[in-house]
């Protein structure tokens, strides 16, 4: 599949301060990606520099195989962008607004009205298309601009915090729509929230300190698989027994559990059905073997612990 967004060694300094540094990462068509890093990290310098909006200092950045320098207007033709508190005309009405954003990317007037529409029910904007902007909560304004974003179809849609300020249905419905656009569009969203990232990209990019960290975050956890096992029989016999079967890289004791719980890691060779015949035939009674998904939290601590005591090391 070809890539959608090819980002080669981005620089951006400002003065004496440096925000990216050397960053460098591809994005296949239809993929959804996060990009999670804490405040300040360069989450949005690197997504306004993707829009057009801000200019490197150094390297390359292509959308759809458009320099965002060199073809600039061709290049943010192909993207639909919510930048974090994203501007909009409080004195223009929400339906007026929408259709002067669709005019602005070309929608042919014919087209524009079901354009607006659509967006409008997918925002569920239905009830506000008719108030000034400026008199929206916060979280109609989200919505507002997300809408905006998706006027002319865009192939790439950026959204920096896009749930900033939306209250609990407003927070799932934006996540709905995100997932639902997964192989339509290509998606990257910006977050510091953790769990925001998780649940709706198919690949995380780690950045910290303008630096990325790793293009695929759910990689970093390594090839084997973690289950948890419910296993009865006396810890002091089931652990050892667990820890010496073939493929077991690891068994502990579950956090937090009663004494019959377990968690190991299993190496990608050895399939579970077998692990599990292995366990009942030494004589325990096995009532659970769940696959735990990899944890993105303790990626991110792993990696971010590890960045930080390189940079004191080379200090």
């Amino acid at each position: 599949m070809a890539d959608c967004v090819l980002v080669d060694r981005l620089v951006k300094r400002y003065g004496r301060r440096v925000a990216v540094r050397g960053v460098s990462f591809a994005i296949e068509e239809g993929e959804i990606i996060g990009l999670l890093g804490p405040n300040g990290s360069g989450k949005s310098t690197i997504l306004r520099i993707l829009g057009g909006y801000l200019p490197a200092t150094s390297g390359t950045v292509r959308i759809a195989g458009a320099d965002v320098t060199a073809d600039s207007l061709v290049a943010r033709g192909h993207i639909g962008y919510v930048a974090e508190d994203a501007p909009l005309y409080d004195g223009m009405r929400v339906r007026e607004f929408l259709h002067f954003i669709a005019a602005i990317k070309g929608v042919p007037r014919h087209a524009a009205r079901g354009a607006v529409a659509t967006a409008a029910e997918r925002l569920d904007l239905g009830s506000v298309l008719g108030m000034p902007i400026g008199k929206l909560s916060r979280g109609y304004r989200q919505r507002v601009a997300i809408a905006q974003a998706l006027s002319g179809d865009p192939p790439l849609l950026i959204l920096d915090e896009p749930t900033n300020a939306l209250d609990a249905y407003q927070v799932i419905a934006v996540r709905a729509l995100i997932r639902s656009l997964a192989g339509r569009r290509t998606v990257l969203v910006a977050s510091h929230v953790l769990t925001e990232i998780e649940r709706v990209a198919s690949r995380v990019m780690i950045l910290l300190d303008g630096r990325l960290l790793t293009t695929d975050a759910m990689r970093e956890a390594g090839p084997t698989r973690r289950f948890q096992l419910r296993i009865g029989g006396p810890p002091p016999a089931v652990l050892p027994a667990l820890q010496k079967m073939a493929g077991v890289v690891a068994a502990v004791p579950a956090p937090s559990e009663d004494a019959e719980t377990y968690r190991i890691e299993l190496a990608p060779i050895r399939p579970a059905a077998e692990l599990a015949r292995a366990i009942i035939g030494q004589g325990f009674a096995l009532s659970e073997l769940t696959e735990m998904r990899p944890d993105l939290e303790s990626v991110f601590l792993d990696l971010t612990r590890h960045a930080a005591v390189m940079e004191a090391e080379a200090a």
